[in-house]
């Protein structure tokens, strides 16, 4: 079977490119709405999940919040501020072999793992530098 690449999904391919800000699906679906009026938010959140799966962007999934969605698709990793809520990417180099390290006594296949790191952005650190 071909799998088609429709219009549909390479507006939203090329919003969660344009954005770069490991945006949410309802980011996708505003950004591309703003041209395209009558695209359906169920046709955006199943382009972000088919782009996904084709490996063509990244999926985070952030416990308790809504997925982002990332236009590198290399493995890395992110750090969330606790103040805004923006997600941002980590420069280090990501840890091809940390499951090896993990005494698995419940007899789990490790698969892949996802760290997301917690902190305060530069920009909420000025800002609260200012009110005091």
């Amino acid at each position: 079977m071909i799998k088609r690449n429709t219009i549909q999904c390479s507006l939203v391919l090329n919003a969660v490119n344009k954005l770069k800000n490991h945006a949410s699906a309802d980011e996708v679906y505003a950004c591309i709405t703003n041209d395209y009026p009558n695209i359906s938010r169920a046709t955006v959140y199943r382009n972000l999940d088919k782009l996904a799966k084709t490996g063509q962007i990244k999926k985070i999934e952030i416990p308790g919040e809504a997925e982002r969605f990332d236009h590198l698709t290399h493995n890395h990793y992110h750090i969330k501020c606790l103040q805004c809520g923006q997600i941002f990417d980590v420069d280090m180099p990501y840890q091809e072999n940390i499951e090896n390290q993990i005494i698995n006594k419940h007899g789990f296949l490790f698969i892949g793992h996802e760290i997301i790191f917690s902190g305060i952005c530069p920009a909420c650190l000025k800002e609260t530098e200012l009110l005091h």
